[in-house]
């Protein structure tokens, strides 16, 4: 079982900024910028390469609760990124899809 599926389960602590039936947000635990935090699908799914059609409102969700969290936690006038990274040789490092929600100076040392 991956590491975030022991998270959704509570198997192992996490710090949760955000939880509903469908996504988890926490905050990650090798921060690369003040605020960077991952938001979670609670269903397994491995990365963009084996989304489904039927993931696409899943999808949308995750997108709005990171405008949602910007915008709660104050950050969204200032700016901020959110990076998917698919497979390993895009430096996807755990088996299940997230996105990063990185803000703070430091992100634009991701600029692409």
């Amino acid at each position: 079982m991956c590491i975030f599926c022991q998270i959704i389960k509570k198997e192992i602590k996490a710090e949760i900024v955000f939880e509903d039936e469908e996504i988890i947000v926490i905050k990650d635990i090798n921060p690369k910028a003040s605020v960077h935090l991952l938001l979670i699908p609670k269903r397994h799914i491995e990365s963009l390469i084996t989304l489904e059609k039927k993931d696409a409102s899943l999808l949308q969700e995750i997108v709005f609760r990171a405008k949602l969290l910007a915008e709660e936690l104050g950050f969204a006038s200032s700016g901020y990124k959110l990076i998917l990274n698919s497979g390993q040789g895009a430096g996807q490092l755990v088996p299940h899809l997230h996105f990063h929600l990185l803000s703070g100076s430091e992100i634009r040392d991701f600029a692409i």
